[in-house]
């Protein structure tokens, strides 16, 4: 297996002592996001592009645009303008992530929007990693309604899903879809007095011994299947993002995957 990193995972350091951080660690793929740090905010895409070759780091996703399946509003503008900055940077993929307030979003308005967000992925030779969020609010929990609706769309050959750890866990999810998985998020709970149902991305850590998610079942899982695309971390918690050496904590995580496998 491989690892890449998501820069939530140490979102303190600026981008070139992030890429710095993960060389260090043997990775050479990286996700950046819009949020936290928000880096499309904050640095033109050229900049990205010139540190990313400067340090031989391949940039797989932007993350993310959101609320993708609800097309209306500001969306269309903004999925342009990322997608924009995603090609610029050399950025291989947008991540896409659907409405996640506790109102649901019809199936077909789910097909209509992978439909229009299609030509702007094409024209740019970008592709859209679509992330089913297992919260129980969420307008879009499991993979194959994703799958069904990429299907639907005529979206094959541009969108792949994302198989997250976390969200397949809260979802209840039990199916692997290698084939069509383009990249996996990784992530742990170790909190024991948290129920699944009430598990929010606050409570992400690291993947270590304690984790509750089945994090290394489902790792084991994909890569029987044929998946061979990166583990990404992507952690949310609080102490995570203040670790005071965010190097040696990824180290420890990675170690504990790659023994335990």
């Amino acid at each position: 297996m491989r690892f890449a990193i998501n820069h939530i995972s140490a979102p303190k350091q600026p981008l070139a002592d992030f890429f710095a951080m993960c060389r260090g660690l043997g990775v050479t793929e990286v996700e950046i996001r819009n949020d936290l740090p928000d880096v499309l905010g904050s640095m033109d895409p050229a900049e990205v592009r010139a540190e990313a070759e400067r340090q031989g780091v391949t940039i797989l996703s932007i993350n993310a645009l959101y609320p993708f399946n609800v097309w209306s509003g500001d969306l269309p503008e903004r999925a342009v303008k990322m997608a924009d900055y995603a090609q610029a940077a050399g950025a291989k993929a947008l991540v896409m992530c659907p409405l996640n307030d506790g109102n649901a979003v019809a199936f077909d308005d789910l097909v209509a929007a992978l439909k229009a967000m299609k030509p702007i992925l094409e024209e740019r030779g970008l592709t859209g990693l679509v992330e089913p969020l297992g919260f129980p609010i969420s307008s879009m929990r499991k993979k194959s309604t994703a799958i069904e609706a990429i299907k639907a769309a005529g979206g094959e050959g541009v969108y792949k899903l994302m198989h997250d750890t976390f969200h397949h866990h809260l979802a209840g999810e039990t199916e692997f879809f290698p084939d069509w998985t383009g990249l996996v998020h990784i992530s742990g709970v170790t909190d024991p007095d948290v129920a699944v149902g009430d598990m929010l991305d606050a409570h992400r850590v690291l993947v270590d011994g304690a984790d509750r998610l089945e994090n290394l079942p489902q790792i084991k899982a994909l890569l029987d299947a044929g998946y061979d695309g990166p583990f990404s971390f992507e952690p949310f918690a609080a102490e995570v993002h203040e670790a005071a050496d965010p190097e040696a904590a990824l180290k420890h995580s990675m170690d504990h995957i790659r023994s335990a496998l």
